[in-house]
């Protein structure tokens, strides 16, 4: 066949290559598994499996392969139920979700500004916060009077007075020209939230009066379930699924006491849910949400058409970093296009700046856009469900939804908003957040620019401070990179005060010897925001003399095993004797060539080692 008659539907690039086996991809992972362990001693395929199974820290399995087995026998349709593939169906065009930003600011001004420029601009919805530090309830006219309410849909949410915050938002709405009925959006209330927050216990009389109040404005939502508490206070995504769940029992159980009738109380709920950059898990967690919802809907004898979950999608801050603030754009890239991935109705992208102060309107752009992007030219919201039908998410949405059924079950008994004032979801959360710890702290959870290649001599964006929040008292808001963020900030103190923090690095041999680890080592302290100074030398005697110049009592060797076996104990006695209070080595002691170090090697660094206890004490022996 000539290159001239051929044509692209004619050209099978896969035809010279026979089609593998799973046995065929077990053979190759034993060959890899195997490669350096003796005779008698490799593992078989069942060890090898195991080995490379891991767990989330909430307990859902992650496996290296899936098969048809982990799929699903009848893969259903978009827009009924079980609605695990979406509540609502995407006709294809690029608007499938709202571009839903935040405002915070408590300068009115500011704020009209904002929502004009981001309605302009691509946002086709608005959410914002009533509270003491953000925007004051007697604003909301002033920010929302030139926007053309029965075409942007507005949320209200508030720490500290949700009910003032729904009257207020009705308050402009009913003064509005346009019809009530054209008006969508939500009123953010929430008690059992409200209690999480505060650390008191919920009143659910205030759900039948949100209902009552609405009811001129059939498109508004009253009560807004927000599992996006408790998962930036540490929750995983089956502690998010079970909570979320949870609450909306107790809602509907309460508005159906009330009189509101059950299908009545399944049209007043919207789910706000975090989305996160384990894009898998975020997409599996907003399937499983619309799976267990419709099978409580059908138990309480909803009519089918009205079991599906609505979802507002925000990016989690939790992920969020104050430090390399702009590694934050991929995070939120990545948590978007899971959320529209997911089938979220609406989106919030929470912009880079954050953790740093009120966003700015850069910020606020690539927030916007990132979302406008992924609508309009990656075309993700034209397809329904595109994960749909993958062994691996579809796996992960059945572990998702069997173990939060099993949680909400456990929590049931009482009702979620006992298990909330007695301080049972509180222990909980806490549980969870002492093994991400764990993780975070060996790197196994890495962040990237945090905790993992990070510029610790970055000067942070400016930012317009956030107003002083009130105290609530209930569950706090923890970020990952907290922990170092505050290693850094103890650093740049120190330094400030003209005692930086620094250790030597005592490389031996050429650079093909000690590069690799000089990198590593380097590295490993820049999380701490600890200066490195690389001292290279021919004998003993020369690493000394650099100790002292350096100014620092910290050391640690650097090189191969071959170097270290040659050289390591001579330069560690020499660094002691020159006044290093510690010596530590990069890799394991046994390439010393001697078990006896005597006192003089401190320990080693290594990766998979606990990073914030070697920084936490590095920085008190330094006195910083």
């Amino acid at each position: 066949m000539s290159a001239e008659n051929t044509s692209a539907a004619e050209i099978d690039l896969a035809a010279d290559f026979a089609t593998p086996t799973q046995e065929d991809w077990e053979r190759e992972v034993l060959k890899v598994l195997n490669r350096r362990r003796p005779e008698g001693k490799e593992l078989t395929i069942e060890q090898a499996y195991k080995r490379l199974t891991s767990r989330t820290v909430d307990g859902i399995t992650i496996k290296p392969l899936y098969t048809a087995e982990d799929g699903v026998d009848e893969l259903g349709f978009p827009g009924i139920a079980p609605f695990t593939r979406g509540a609502t169906v995407r006709n294809g065009e690029m608007d499938a979700w709202d571009v839903c930003p935040l405002f915070e600011d408590n300068d009115a001004k500011t704020t009209r500004r904002d929502v004009l420029t981001d309605l302009e601009r691509g946002a086709t919805a608005l959410w914002l916060r009533v509270d003491p530090d953000a925007i004051a309830a007697a604003d909301l006219a002033d920010v929302l009077h030139v926007v053309l309410l029965d075409l942007a849909p507005v949320h209200v949410s508030s720490r500290t007075d949700q009910m003032g915050a729904a009257k207020a938002l009705l308050a402009v709405l009913d003064a509005d020209e346009a019809d009530n009925r054209s008006m969508r959006g939500s009123l953010g209330i929430d008690p059992i939230g409200f209690a999480a927050l505060h650390g008191s216990s919920p009143d659910l009389s205030v759900l039948a009066d949100a209902v009552e109040i609405a009811r001129p404005f059939p498109g508004i939502r009253p009560i807004v379930i927000d599992a996006g508490i408790y998962h930036n206070a540490g929750a995983g995504d089956v502690n998010e699924l079970a909570y979320a769940i949870g609450t909306g029992v107790e809602y509907v159980r309460a508005l159906v006491d009330a009189g509101v009738s059950v299908d009545d109380a399944f049209d007043a709920i919207l789910f706000r849910v975090s989305a996160t950059t384990d894009q898998f898990l975020t997409i599996a967690r907003l399937r499983a949400l619309r799976t267990l919802w419709s099978r409580i809907g059908e138990v309480l004898e909803v009519s089918e058409l009205k079991r599906g979950a609505i979802q507002h999608a925000v990016t989690s801050l939790r992920d969020i970093t104050r430090d390399d603030a702009y590694v934050n754009v991929l995070r939120g890239t990545i948590s978007a296009f899971a959320a529209a991935a997911g089938g979220a109705e609406t989106q919030t992208v929470l912009p880079l700046d954050s953790a740093i102060g009120l966003p700015n309107v850069l910020s606020r752009r690539i927030a916007r856009n990132i979302q406008i992007l992924l609508a309009e030219e990656s075309n993700v919201g034209r397809v329904n469900d595109p994960a749909g039908g993958s062994w691996y998410v579809e796996s992960l949405t059945r572990q998702l939804t069997e173990q939060a059924w099993e949680l909400f079950g456990s929590l049931d008994d009482e009702g979620f908003a006992a298990a909330v004032a007695d301080g049972t979801v509180a222990s909980q959360l806490a549980e969870i957040n002492e093994a991400r710890g764990k993780l975070l702290a060996t790197r196994k959870l890495p962040i990237t620019g945090v905790s993992m290649f990070p510029d610790h001599t970055e000067e942070l964006p400016e930012r317009k401070s956030r107003p002083e929040a009130p105290e609530l008292g209930g569950l706090v808001p923890v970020r990952d990179s907290s922990v170092f963020e505050d290693l850094r900030d103890r650093a740049q103190n120190a330094r400030e005060a003209g005692n930086a923090p620094t250790v030597l690095l005592a490389c031996l041999g050429a650079r093909r010897d000690f590069g690799a680890r000089e990198g590593f080592t380097s590295n490993l302290y820049h999380v701490g925001g600890i200066d490195t100074i690389v001292a290279e030398g021919e004998s003993p005697e020369d690493f000394a003399r650099q100790l002292k110049e350096s100014g620092t009592t910290i050391a640690v060797l650097c090189s191969s095993a071959k170097v270290y076996a040659q050289q390591g104990m001579d330069v560690a006695r020499a660094l002691k004797e020159a006044g290093a209070q510690e010596v530590r080595l990069a890799g394991q002691l046994k390439e010393l060539g001697t078990d006896d170090t005597d006192g003089v090697i401190a320990g080693n660094v290594f990766d998979g080692m606990d990073v914030v206890e070697l920084l936490t004490t590095t920085l008190d022996k330094l006195e910083a």
